[in-house]
C-alpha cells in the first residue's frame, strides 16, 4: 500500500509517498480501506519538529489522526464490525486500565495518546474505536470531525455551556475555533469570535456566529469586547497571551477552557484578579469516544456540516500542509487516498 510519510522534521518538503505492506489485523484490530484523512495542526507540529511524540528514529513517520473509511477485515469474527462497514475512527489510545479508564472521563488516562497511521491507503486500528457512520454522513465529511470537533465540543462541556451563555473564541477561524462557532450554536449559546481577515468574518457569520471582532492584536479586541456584556466563558486554543485576555474580559465566575498552544506555551496573569473574581481555567485535551458518537449523530440530523476548504490526493499531502502553515484556508484540509 502507499503511504504518505514524514521523512524529515524541516517542514512540507518532507513529505514523500512510499510503499508499505499492507497491515494484517490481529484480534481486537481492523484495516480500514482509508477514504479521507483530516489533517490538524498536532500533524504539522510533528512535521516542524515541534513536538516530543515522535522523534528522528521512527522515521519515515506516517501521521494523520482522524479517519473515516470502510472496514475490509478484521483479526476475529466475533468483532463488532463486519468488511464492508463505514466507519469514522476514534483516536483516542488508552490503558484501560487506570483509574481514569475504571471511572472515566477516558481522555485523562494516565497513559493517553493518539492514533496515528491515516495518511495511507489502509489503516491498522483497534476494532473497540470505530464509530460506525450513518448513510447521511459521507467519508470526507466524518473525518473532519474527530480532533477538531472533539476537542471543541468537550470544552464547551468542560466550561458547562449552557443556553443563552455568551462565548468567546478567540482565533475563531482555525479547526478549533471554527468547531467552537458551530457547536456553540447548535447548543443554543451565544458566540463572540475574532478573525483578523474581512474574509473570513463574513464566513464565520454565515456558520452562525453572532458577533465578529476583526482583530488579532488583544488589546484591540479588549477594547471591542468592552462594548458588549462580558463573556460567561472564553475557548482559548491559543495559549500565550490570550489567556490574560481571556481572563480580563470574562465575567465574573466565569470559565475559561485552555487546550492549545498556537499562541505560545506560557501564560502570565494577575492571580489576584483569578481569585478575587472567582473565575476558573480549566485544561483540556481532545475529548471523549462518546463525544464522537454524539457529533456524528448531531451531523447526521443536520445540526450542523463541518466546512471542508479542500482536499487533496495522497501525493498532495505536503501541498496540504504546506496550504495550513499559509493559514489561507478556512475549514478542514482533506487527504483523500
Amino acid at each position: 500500500m502507499r503511504v504518505a510519510a514524514f521523512t524529515g522534521f524541516t517542514g512540507p518538503d518532507d513529505v514523500a509517498v512510499l510503499e508499505r505492506d499492507d497491515p494484517a489485523p490481529s484480534a481486537g484490530e481492523a484495516v480500514i480501506d482509508v477514504e479521507a484523512c483530516s489533517i490538524n495542526r498536532h500533524d504539522l507540529w510533528i512535521l516542524e519538529g515541534d513536538s516530543a511524540m515522535v522523534g528522528t528514529d521512527e522515521l519515515p513517520f506516517v501521521s494523520g489522526l482522524d479517519v473515516a473509511g470502510t472496514v475490509s477485515e478484521v483479526g476475529r469474527d466475533d468483532a463488532t464490525v463486519v468488511a464492508g462497514d463505514r466507519v469514522v475512527l476514534c483516536p483516542n489510545q488508552t490503558c484501560g486500565v487506570c483509574r481514569y479508564c475504571r471511572e472515566g472521563p477516558e481522555n485523562l488516562c494516565e497513559r493517553y495518546s493518539l492514533f496515528h497511521g491515516g495518511l495511507a491507503e489502509r489503516a491498522l486500528v483497534d476494532v473497540d474505536r470505530l464509530v460506525p457512520l450513518p448513510d447521511s454522513v459521507d467519508a470526507t465529511t466524518a473525518a473532519a470531525i474527530p480532533t477538531a470537533y472533539m476537542t471543541a465540543y468537550h470544552m464547551l462541556r468542560r466550561a458547562e455551556t449552557a443556553p443563552g451563555d455568551l462565548v468567546f473564541v478567540p482565533g475563531a477561524t482555525g479547526g478549533v475555533g471554527v468547531a467552537a462557532v458551530q457547536l456553540v450554536d447548535v447548543l443554543g449559546a451565544r458566540s463572540v469570535g475574532t478573525t483578523s481577515s474581512a474574509a473570513k468574518a463574513a464566513r464565520l457569520r454565515d456558520l452562525g456566529a453572532d458577533h465578529v471582532i476583526e482583530a488579532s492584536d488583544p488589546e484591540e479586541i479588549a477594547t471591542a469586547l468592552g462594548e458588549r456584556s462580558a463573556p460567561d466563558a472564553v475557548l482559548n486554543h491559543l495559549g500565550g497571551e490570550f489567556t490574560e485576555l481571556g481572563l480580563d474580559v470574562m465575567r465574573r465566575g466565569g470559565r475559561m477552557v485552555i487546550c492549545g498552544r498556537t499562541a505560545g506555551d506560557r501564560s502570565a496573569f494577575d492571580v489576584p484578579r483569578l481569585f478575587l473574581s472567582h473565575q476558573r481555567i480549566i485544561g483540556s485535551t481532545m475529548g471523549t469516544q462518546g463525544d464522537l458518537e454524539r457529533l456524528v449523530q448531531l451531523i447526521a440530523e443536520g445540526a450542523f456540516e463541518p466546512p471542508v476548504d479542500a482536499t487533496y490526493p495522497l501525493e498532495g499531502t505536503g501541498t496540504a500542509f504546506a496550504d495550513m502553515q499559509r493559514r489561507d484556508a478556512f475549514g478542514k484540509l482533506v487527504v483523500r487516498p
